[in-house]
Order: structure tokens, then C-alpha cells, then sequence
């Protein structure tokens, strides 16, 4: 039986407790560790947990017995938390994003390679069915190589959002929209599209007043084989509306699931062909189902490679690539130039004191609350399904 303790008991937590609750055959939750004790208990008592609270990781690591953690704490804290724990002896999946900069990273793969750990980041949608079949459609080949592919990571969120006292910093969210909530996209574009060689960015401040960070940003990726992408990640757009498109030189397919194809008429203009989309259609429907979807899919990957039974899908190298796309996004953003891939660690954004040094502050924060009354969290509209 795995012993796993989980390191802040805000919202996202939830989803980690359900996910080990569906593996209790397996698995015992036997610790739940936040700055504010209360919100542990209470997350204790509406999950029915027999844990032990803390208001310390470290202490917690010195009295008690577990072999796996989930990071659950604000992205300032990931870094830190996560090596004291793989320097403890203990597995550990964090939760997106993996640091607040690319030395932090490292500092965490070094660990993980040192202690003979393993360290997954969070990246929940790749453990999606339609996510997961896009990939192997893409992968393929049926639709050619790829000319164009963008993703929209659109959501909506008012001014008070950013009231929460680690919220709308450099210093403690690393970021905004870019970081925070479009670093999934991001990971599920360069896990189907493969890695840019450069990209040109901008990245703004529209509509929140409290808040340093950029609640937009929209980025041009190049590739060596010619391919183009683009990558937006707003706060502001209404419904939230997100998607994936990948145009093939053969056919379009999408996240929402959608399939086009078209061939040219004499004259160039274009006429469906319906044959081949038919073909890609029934080539996707064949795929099989992933037995464990979401959060719930990868807390039962990181089980079962604790285990020895499952390789290991997404470790430190690859939470890692995710956030190199987001701080050069940042960089080409603040400079205004177009970046080269990869980073170095010579560069300025490498560190994260490099980042709070050239990073622009598009608001000046005023107002700040310790909790909200509740942390209930809403989600746009299902991207996985059709319309």
C-alpha cells in the first residue's frame, strides 16, 4: 500500500484526492499540509480522510511515513517543496506549472535524478481521450505535414480573481494567463506539433487592474520543416471558447473533434472531399478509449511507474519543455524580439530573479485577501466534445 501526502489544500487539491480515493486499493492518503491548517481539516472532512494536518511540509517530512506527494501549493512554492521532498526519499508529482523559471526546473530534475526518484508534472488534458486520439491522428500521417496549427487558450475571469494575495505577481504566480492557465495548452500543442525553433510574442495587460502580470498573449512558433503555429492564452474572452486546429496539407483536424478535408477543381478552387474525411473519421473512431481520463488518468500512471508496472509519461524533461515555451513567450513579449529556441542558461530569463528583472508591471497591486469564502472553481465548456 502506497502512502502519498498531499502539499496545499486549496482547490486543485480536489482533483488529487478524488484521484488516489478512486485507487484505495493501492494507495492511503495519510497527510495533507497547508499555510492554513483549517482549510486542510475542512478538505479532510468533506473527503472523510483519517490524516494527519500540518502547517509545515518539512516537519511533516520528518514525522511522517509516505512514499509519494502531490504539490498542490501556489507556483512560487513548487520549486522549493518538491525538492525538499525528492531529497526526503519520496516521489513527487507537482502540479502545473512545474517552477517559476527553467533553473528551478533543473534544480528539480537534478534532484529527482540524485535521490533516484521520479518527478511528474501535471499536464491532466494529455490523459483525454480526444486529446490523446488528435495525437495519433496527427502522428500518423493521414493528413500530411502539418502547414498551420493553432491553439486558443481562451478563459474569462473578473477583477476580483486576482485579489488573492499570491495571485497577479511576478514574484509568486510567475506570470499570468501565459504561466497559468495556458500552460496546458501550450503542453498539448508541442506534445502534438512537435518543438518550434523560434517564436515572436506579445504579451499585454487589458482588463485587470490588479494585477502585474499579462492577462493576454498570442505567439507565432516557427519550425525548421516550415510549419507555422500560433499560441493565444487570454482572461478576457467571454464563453471561454477553446480549440485546437491543425491544418494538414491533406486535411483539417480539431479539437473540439472535427474533420475536413478538401481537394482542388481544375481551376484551384477547393470541393470536399468527403471520402478521405469519412476515412480520417473512422481512422479516429477506432481508437481506443484511455481507461482513466484527467487528473484520475495521471495519478494512475504515476502509481503505477512508482510501481514498476508503467513507464513514467510525463516527467521533469517534459514539464519542463512546456514551461521553456512559456518563458520564451515572455521573453519575446517583453523585448519585443524574436527568440531562438532553446534557452540557455546563460540567458536572462533563465533564472527567476532574471525574469522579475526585465518583467514589466502592467498594474500596480493594490488589494489583497488571504482566502476567498469559497474556492469553487468553474471550467469552460467541454473542448473534448463536439460544438
Amino acid at each position: 500500500m502506497l502512502k502519498v501526502a498531499i502539499i496545499g489544500a486549496g482547490a486543485i487539491s480536489d482533483k488529487h484526492i478524488q484521484g488516489y480515493q478512486l485507487f484505495r486499493d493501492k494507495v492511503q492518503i495519510v497527510s495533507l499540509v497547508d499555510a492554513y491548517p483549517d482549510k486542510a481539516r475542512k478538505k479532510a472532512d468533506k473527503y472523510g480522510l483519517d490524516v494527519s494536518i500540518y502547517e509545515d511540509h518539512q516537519k511533516m517530512l520528518t514525522e511522517v511515513d509516505f512514499d509519494l506527494a502531490s504539490v498542490c501549493t501556489p507556483p512560487f512554492a513548487h520549486a522549493p517543496v518538491a525538492i525538499d521532498l525528492l531529497n526526503g526519499g519520496k516521489h513527487v508529482l507537482v502540479e502545473k506549472p512545474m517552477a517559476t523559471c527553467l533553473q528551478e526546473c533543473d534544480e528539480m530534475i537534478a534532484a529527482a535524478k540524485a535521490n533516484q526518484r521520479l518527478l511528474s508534472v501535471v499536464a491532466q488534458n494529455r490523459f483525454k481521450t480526444p486529446w490523446m486520439k488528435l495525437k495519433q491522428v496527427v502522428a500518423s500521417g493521414k493528413i500530411g505535414r502539418i502547414v498551420h496549427a493553432r491553439i486558443d487558450s481562451y478563459w474569462w475571469r473578473g477583477s476580483n480573481y486576482y485579489d488573492l494575495w499570491w495571485r497577479g505577481t511576478w514574484e509568486k504566480e510567475g506570470g499570468g494567463c501565459t504561466m497559468n492557465h495556458a500552460v496546458h495548452h501550450i503542453d498539448l500543442f508541442q506534445w502534438i506539433v512537435g518543438y518550434p525553433s523560434e517564436l515572436q510574442a506579445v504579451v499585454a495587460n487589458l482588463a485587470h487592474d490588479n494585477s502585474e502580470v499579462e492577462d493576454f498573449s498570442t505567439a507565432i512558433l516557427f519550425y525548421d520543416n516550415g510549419t507555422l503555429g500560433q499560441a493565444s492564452a487570454s482572461l478576457v474572452h467571454h464563453g471561454e471558447k477553446q480549440q485546437m486546429v491543425v491544418q494538414g496539407e491533406r486535411a483539417m483536424v480539431s479539437i473540439p473533434w472535427e474533420v475536413r478535408a478538401s481537394k482542388q477543381m481544375e481551376n484551384g478552387f477547393p470541393e470536399e472531399d468527403l471520402e478521405f474525411a469519412a476515412e480520417i473519421k473512422a481512422y479516429y473512431e477506432s481508437l481506443p478509449d484511455l481507461a482513466y481520463s484527467d487528473h484520475n488518468g495521471q495519478v494512475a500512471n504515476m502509481l503505477s511507474a512508482v510501481e514498476g508496472a508503467q513507464k513514467l509519461l510525463i516527467d521533469g524533461e517534459e514539464g519542463r519543455k512546456t514551461l521553456e515555451l512559456v518563458t520564451a513567450i515572455y521573453k519575446s513579449g517583453i523585448t519585443g524580439q524574436k527568440v531562438k529556441l532553446p534557452l540557455t542558461p546563460q540567458d536572462p530569463f533563465y533564472t527567476r530573479q532574471g525574469i522579475l528583472d526585465e518583467a514589466p508591471r502592467f498594474h500596480e497591486k493594490t488589494r489583497s485577501v488571504e482566502n476567498f469564502a469559497t474556492d469553487e472553481i468553474t471550467f469552460a465548456r467541454d473542448v473534448d466534445k463536439p460544438g
